[in-house]
């Protein structure tokens, strides 16, 4: 069976940040009709899929999934565990927003099958927190990581957000300060980036807010890496850093290029090659569901040459591109093309080769979008 990763889009949503570019709805309506659309696509992919792909992690990302009750998310485990192989040692994955749950809840998420928990902090700081409209001060969100730890769950991540406008050096390290003096394993540390549709970019394009230069983006970047590795936490990926051992195993399905089944509204697979998306809208996704078993809206075959580029992207994002495996799944071609221009960054600093791998530096992270478009 292919070793592959399960995503749960769960929409409901307390509030709408105004950064946040993610599907969501401020609203309890169809909570059960959307479990049992669930249950139904479940249902569809399993007759597809279950006797030649099994999980090995299932992340719940939203919206806002602990702020459900741990009884619903409790069904949806145990619905994909009866009609799918799920590893003994799968990682599974929820979402977590302070301020939505508090030790008892986050017990019941452990005891529901929750194993590693996200904590969706993106700063400590009063000012910025206002500044991002989330609902948490930053004694909740240090509570909420406590509760966590204290209720059986050793995996935690939390994600942080800088280059916030106005902000210094000195305050984004205190950021960090107080993160690594938490019980944490992972950090995702995110720039911000403005995102269309968003209330922020209207913000923006109105003159209300002034975002800070690409450079001290890069400086903040460089920075963040360098404090990190400093407190054990390695770099895996442009923007996560882990402790031994606590990588996330779903992330690295998607930047290893393995088969992914996503469910719910707007979420995207990945599956033998193809690729498809859903509805976004829930009720349309409902609506979808109940007319064909699923909710997908469209999709497209990848073809040799998207392959490769993504293959690529992903690789050299991540934990670096192996170049024996690649030739054993693309050929040389690529690489013999590409390879004056990789012997320059090599040169140059931004990439280091070790053994069969060629990966980015902690410079060559910082304009790693910038590079990647200059492959041919």
């Amino acid at each position: 069976m292919k070793e592959s990763a399960c995503y749960i889009h769960i929409p409901f949503c307390d509030h709408k940040c105004i950064y946040c570019d993610f599907y969501s709805i401020i609203t309890t309506d169809n909570v059960n009709s959307y479990l049992n659309a669930l249950f139904k696509e479940i249902d569809y992919y399993s007759e597809k899929y279950s006797s030649t792909h099994s999980f090995n992690t299932i992340y719940f990302g939203g919206g806002t999934p602990s702020f459900m009750e741990p009884d619903y998310i409790a069904k949806i485990i145990a619905y994909i565990k009866q009609k799918f192989t799920v590893s003994d040692y799968a990682e599974i994955s929820l979402e977590t927003n302070p301020g939505t749950v508090d030790r008892t809840k986050l017990k019941n998420f452990f005891e529901a099958g929750i194993n590693r928990i996200s904590i969706g902090i993106q700063s400590f700081d009063p000012d910025e927190l206002k500044f991002l409209t989330r609902i948490h001060d930053k004694e909740t969100a240090i509570t909420t990581v406590e509760s966590a730890y204290s209720a059986g769950l050793e995996n935690i991540s939390v994600d942080l957000i800088f280059n916030l406008p106005n902000q210094s050096k000195e305050k984004w390290q205190t950021n960090l300060e107080t993160a690594v003096s938490l019980p944490i394993k992972h950090i995702s540390a995110y720039s911000l980036i403005l995102e269309q549709g968003t209330i922020l970019n209207k913000m923006v394009l109105d003159g209300k807010v002034k975002m800070q230069s690409e450079d001290y983006d890069a400086d903040l970047y460089e920075f963040t890496i360098d404090f990190l590795c400093k407190h054990e936490f390695r770099q895996y990926e442009v923007s996560n850093f882990a402790k031994d051992g606590y990588q996330c195993v779903h992330n690295n399905a998607y930047w290893r290029y393995k088969d992914y089944l996503s469910l719910g509204t707007s979420a995207h697979s990945f599956m033998n090659g193809e690729r498809w998306w859903n509805y976004s809208s829930l009720k349309m996704f409902i609506a979808a569901v109940e007319n064909q078993n699923n909710g997908r809206v469209n999709g497209e075959r990848i073809n040799r040459l998207e392959m490769i580029e993504e293959y690529t992207m992903l690789a050299l994002r991540s934990y670096g591109l192996d170049t024996l495996e690649f030739i054993k799944l693309f050929g040389n071609d690529w690489l013999e093309k590409n390879s004056e221009y990789i012997n320059r960054l090599i040169e140059d600093g931004f990439f280091i080769r070790k053994n069969n791998f060629i990966k980015f530096t902690p410079r060559g992270y910082a304009v790693c979008d910038e590079i990647l478009l200059n492959f041919t």
